[in-house]
């Protein structure tokens, strides 16, 4: 029985095999003949020629050759042509996107260079030893470089979607090696002020001056690196309201949103009659005022999550009023056309209704959302996510840059857009989840964005002038420090809590940048009052750390003068600072609240 089984078995086993080499090889010659009817009559045959012959004398005397025939290759690449026709185009009369663009008056002609790659030139070669150097991308491997285009203006433009015959992969080398430039040189400059015992957010800030355009100018795409780096907002902003208390949020409302809004108020008041009494033009005056009303978010927030200050009282009202400021961006940006005398006042009252009625429909919808949609997705996307976090990770930092696309479309800001996505997720119970989750990002992006903001600060135009930028940041750090500490002691705060959000708002944000080079392109700020504002913002965020580091000094000066309680040595970088409320009302709030959530 054995040995029939065994005889069996082997005749099943060859069989098999002579099954499949018989299939393979009926589906070659198919395959050969399928190629061969494809082809053409006229590609079968070959030229005759002197290339088919040895010599000339056999083509001359001997009989005429017989042509060689085609190998297996070229009919596979004969077919392969005819097949994929649609790509053999002529790519000369292939314009029709730039000529329908002119035509519909959709672009404008104009002169422009294109800039040739460097090549290995030893005619004129410069022995002479400069940094960039170090940090060029040799091309010597052979990779192309990304074509640029210059127009009369000096303007560069890197060509983003390159026409070619076939789909390829299109890299951009300068961007790369920009970005490694970046975060190398801000690595380092926080490591050495680490070392040094300083605030790191320094060390990024001088790391990118240097390596910027007013200093060794190695980074080539400032736009692209810029545009990169704003994802550091977008993910600090997630991560504070991932952090954030709605139930706090409703303490510190009024002052908040009130408080926030008289303050800009009262600077866009104040230096607009400076500017009348000065003989200077009021429009002038109110932007100014708008401007220096706007504090840096991303510094102020950066500090305040270093220094576990994000509960406390003061960092709540902090919050509290650079999200106000962020909402107020829209506004403002409808206020420019107004004074600089390109749109009349009912269009500017229109489109500043149209962005405030965006902005509560935009937050409506949100917190809809928020109660019926957030909780079922996070839920799903932990349930999918039971072996890694992957999944889970990806899907909230998409769910962010979704909210703040959003909020971008309806004409309102990325920041608040993506504040108002951790928002969302914080009133469910994977907060803390989510927050773990997407902090590295948040770290990494912070770090390149400070460091893309300290590109903008030119240390030799600093230099040159820092007797009069350095009493211009002193004027500002001492007029928001009182207007802002007189608005939050008007809403009942005690002096410790007013002087900390005075003090933690006294610098001008980088969102100002935008402001500014907004109004120059309006002309509503020429000549040296953009110069002195440009510089003004530069120092202030070199000098903001340093401001920050002297908080509890000053603070433990008021409480030896006793203008502050001496119930804490100082309310700012302890952590046990713990919120606290000023007034009886927010008080008995708070402990009405405990007692419910005790029972």
């Amino acid at each position: 029985m054995t040995t029939r089984r065994r005889s069996s078995s082997r005749l099943q086993s060859l069989f098999v095999k002579f099954s499949t080499v018989s299939a393979i090889t009926v589906l070659l010659l198919f395959l050969a003949l399928a190629f061969a009817f494809a082809l053409p009559e006229s590609d079968q045959l070959l030229s005759r020629g002197s290339n088919g012959t040895r010599n000339g004398s056999e083509f001359s005397s001997g009989p005429r050759s017989r042509p060689k025939e085609d190998s297996f290759a070229d009919m596979i690449d004969r077919a392969l042509e005819k097949e994929f026709t649609e790509n053999d185009k002529d790519e000369v009369n292939d314009a029709g996107s730039f000529n329908n663009s002119v035509a519909e008056q959709q672009a404008v002609l104009e002169t422009v260079a294109r800039v040739k790659p460097k090549k290995n030139d030893t005619k004129k070669e410069d022995k002479s030893f400069q940094l960039h150097h170090v940090f060029k991308l040799d091309n010597d491997h052979g990779a192309e470089e990304t074509p640029t285009l210059i127009d009369r203006k000096d303007n560069v433009f890197i060509i983003s979607n390159f026409k070619s015959k076939y789909p390829v992969l299109q890299l951009d080398l300068r961007l790369i090696s920009d970005l490694v430039v970046v975060i190398v040189s801000a690595t380092c400059g926080g490591i050495a002020f680490a070392c040094a015992g300083q605030p790191v957010i320094t060390g990024y800030l001088l790391a990118g001056s240097v390596v910027g355009p007013g200093g060794f100018n190695v980074v080539s795409e400032m736009v692209q690196v810029e545009t990169v780096a704003q994802f550091g907002v977008i993910f600090l902003l997630f991560a504070l309201g991932l952090e954030f208390s709605t139930t706090k949020l409703r303490i510190v409302r009024a002052v908040a949103v009130l408080g926030g809004l008289l303050q800009v108020l009262l600077f866009i008041c104040l230096c607009g009659i400076t500017a009348s009494l000065c003989g200077g033009k009021p429009s002038e005056g109110v932007f100014v005022g708008a401007f220096l009303s706007m504090s840096s978010t991303a510094v102020v927030l950066k500090f305040l999550m270093e220094k576990n200050s994000t509960n406390a009282l003061h960092g709540q009202v902090t919050i509290g009023t650079l999200i106000l400021q962020d909402c107020a961006v829209g506004l403002l940006f409808a206020l420019l056309p107004i004074l600089g005398g390109t749109s009349n006042v009912l269009q500017g009252l229109i489109s500043m209704t149209k962005s405030l009625v965006m902005l509560l429909s935009f937050l409506a919808i949100l917190s809809i959302l928020s109660r019926k949609c957030v909780p079922w997705f996070l839920k799903l996307m932990i349930s999918l996510s039971s072996q890694t976090n992957e999944l889970y990770q990806l899907a909230s930092v998409a769910f962010c840059l979704l909210v703040a696309w959003c909020s971008d479309k309806l004409g309102l800001s990325l920041e608040l857009g993506s504040f108002a996505a951790g928002v969302m997720i914080s009133t469910t119970d994977l907060a803390q989840h989510t927050l773990e989750q997407v902090e590295p990002i948040r770290n990494f992006f912070a770090a390149l964005f400070l460091a893309s903001i300290g590109m903008l600060i030119h240390v030799h135009f600093l230099w040159n002038h820092v007797d009069i930028l350095l009493a211009s940041v002193i004027l500002v750090v001492i007029v928001k420090t009182v207007v802002t500490s007189a608005v939050v002691k008007a809403f009942g705060y005690n002096n410790k809590t007013s002087l900390l959000v005075g003090m933690s708002l006294a610098q001008i944000g980088e969102f100002a940048f935008v402001l500014l080079s907004r109004a120059s392109n309006l002309h509503l700020v020429e000549g040296k009052l953009y110069l002195l504002l440009l510089g003004t913002t530069a120092l202030s965020l070199v000098t903001t750390p340093l401001l920050f580091k002297l908080i509890p000094g000053v603070v433990h000066l008021g409480v030896l003068l006793r203008w502050f309680p001496p119930d804490s040595p100082s309310e700012f970088g302890f952590k046990s600072d713990n919120f606290r409320s000023d007034s009886a009302k927010q008080r008995i709030a708070l402990v009405s609240k405990d007692l419910i959530h005790e029972g």
